[in-house]
């Protein structure tokens, strides 16, 4: 087996820090128990790109239990635990080709290892991967049944394929569960990202003015949690549906321009790229922190900011460097601008991922026995409600059920009022 991680030394840490994330995972748990006695993936080879965490250790071990053969490539060099990757290779026997802090040409170089498994599924988390199989591994399309995305900017980029008739097999939107994200998004980048700021800072969040750009379900958890903590939040938005949502919540709405003179934090969640840009970096106040919890590096222009900048301090703490401007301003840059949540962080707490995670399996396990054309699919509804009742059980909660009488009276147009 081959792999590329940078310290097998730390596989014993990896091993303790796999089970406690898998305490707060009793879904995945489940599922995986089931797939060990049924094997629904036996004999498949699956290439991953996803965030090398203990969370998604565990979610590996489910598709080996399932009977899979698995590589996995990181898809962001800042999030990579690298005493998870050793223990996923010395431990549990999957190939992983991941290293914290890799470079750009480390980072694809690493995708391409991970595709040497000639894959029958692929799980994808920004579309890269995918990418890569329909620019420059063109050998292995043929082989690929499908696969999953769990990212909203993946599925924008799927979306975008397939209307141009370049996607070659069928991709199923993992994202778009209420499961995944109602949940993962809402509850999860709304704790992690707010988690990462105060780790990479220590700046107190109760009296500041806290900036989100966009109000997707991601803004919408961001908003909740920084109110909670006593942040003054603004939020903006390119959507009048979506502004609307969040002036009738009671935040504050305005366009970059205007909120960049007043803003103590700033926060990008948007899946866009050049959210915050020169011009509104001149006009941030002196200490303003800039943070991203979007997919990809885009979304705050970095190297705008180093040109305005007339000296750098990297590492003034942990993931955080500051950017001194002429005229005396300090702005604080988090995690190169990568996703904060992840790098100055440990990313969603794994009860959440517990969730999004078994939505991954059990749709893996669904594609396997489907025969699908090339598009991008919804996840059945009946693998969400699956999840959610088990996340309830797990959680030993109960609900009502629908009586015949009830059944009869949705399913009929006869019964009036």
């Amino acid at each position: 087996m081959t792999y590329d991680i940078a310290d097998p030394g730390l596989a014993e840490s990896g091993v303790r820090r796999i089970e406690w994330a898998d305490r707060s995972m009793p879904v995945l748990r489940r599922i995986r128990e089931r797939f060990a006695a049924d094997r629904p993936l036996d004999g498949l080879r699956v290439a991953a790109c996803m965030h090398v965490t203990t969370e998604t250790a565990n979610l590996i071990r489910t598709l080996q239990a399932g009977g899979a053969q698995v590589a996995l490539a990181a898809s962001n060099p800042l999030s990579t635990q690298d005493d998870t990757a050793a223990a996923l290779v010395h431990e549990y026997g999957a190939a992983v080709f991941a290293r914290q802090g890799v470079d750009r040409d480390g980072y694809y170089r690493h995708i391409h290892q991970a595709l040497e498994i000639a894959p029958d599924l692929v799980l994808d988390d920004g579309c890269d991967l995918v990418n890569i199989l329909h620019t420059e591994r063109l050998d292995l399309l043929d082989g690929v049944r499908g696969g999953c995305e769990e990212t909203t900017t993946g599925v924008i980029r799927l979306h975008q394929m397939a209307r141009e008739g370049a996607l070659r097999f069928p991709m199923v939107a993992v994202n778009d569960t209420d499961t995944k994200h109602m949940f993962d998004n809402r509850y999860g980048t709304g704790q992690s990202t707010l988690d990462g700021i105060v780790r990479a800072t220590n700046t107190l969040l109760a009296g500041k003015t806290i900036v989100i750009a966009g109000f997707g379900y991601c803004g919408r958890g961001l908003a909740e949690r920084a109110r909670g903590m006593g942040g003054r939040v603004v939020v903006t938005e390119i959507d009048p549906v979506k502004a609307l949502d969040a002036v009738l919540q009671g935040y504050r709405v305005q366009p970059m321009a205007q909120a960049a003179e007043h803003g103590d934090v700033f926060i990008t969640v948007t899946g866009n790229r050049d959210v915050i840009r020169a011009e509104h970096l001149a006009r941030m106040k002196d200490g303003a922190i800039l943070a991203n919890s979007g997919h990809f590096d885009v979304e705050i222009d970095v190297r705008a900011l180093a040109d305005l900048a007339v000296e750098i301090h990297r590492d003034v703490r942990p993931q955080a460097d500051e950017y001194v401007l002429a005229d005396g301003r300090r702005l604080v840059l988090l995690a190169e601008g990568r996703l904060v949540n992840l790098a100055a962080a440990e990313g969603h707490p794994a009860a959440v991922m517990d969730m999004s995670f078994a939505d991954q399996a059990l749709t893996c396990e669904w594609i396997a026995g489907q025969d699908l054309v090339p598009g991008v699919y919804d996840v059945p509804k009946e693998i969400d409600t699956e999840v959610a009742g088990l996340k309830l059980a797990s959680m030993d909660v109960a609900i009502d059920a629908l009586t015949q009488s009830q059944e009869d009276y949705l399913s009929s147009w006869r019964q009036g009022s």
